[in-house]
């Protein structure tokens, strides 16, 4: 992917985290800016959803989207904001314990909310915001 200039648009694609299952890019690569798509727990190969509990979600989401922003020439470290979409709020304290694996150091900002997701085992999605440095 060529490395998106001030006000250029890249559409950021890679096989190492699943397509996008309608009409939206993996992200969007602007002015030094990432812009994550709403991701979830899916195996890039397979496109299967991996894990039956909330930990096992959102490692492989989380996974997903350190695929997409390495491509995109950014990483976790570079996330500003993320939202994560939860089916149950009840899985907050579980979901956030596995979240702290991959933003240990200075966590970026976070929303957090109860939503309706398309699938009946899916438990999250997850989308992020990165400034490349």
């Amino acid at each position: 992917m060529k490395q998106a200039s001030r006000g250029k648009r890249i559409a950021v694609k890679t096989k190492r985290a699943p397509a996008p299952g309608g009409h939206y890019s993996q992200a969007i690569s602007s002015g030094g800016h990432v812009y994550v798509s709403g991701s979830g727990p899916f195996d890039p190969r397979t496109h299967k959803l991996v894990g039956n509990n909330i930990e096992a979600q959102t490692g492989q989401t989380l996974k997903n989207i350190q695929a997409i922003l390495e491509t995109a020439g950014a990483s976790l470290a570079d996330v500003v904001k993320v939202t994560v979409y939860l089916r149950n709020m009840g899985d907050f304290d579980a979901m956030d314990k596995t979240y702290k694996r991959f933003f240990s150091k200075d966590p970026p900002a976070r929303t957090t909310v109860e939503v309706g997701l398309y699938g009946s085992e899916r438990l999250l999605a997850v989308d992020a915001e990165a400034v490349k440095r």
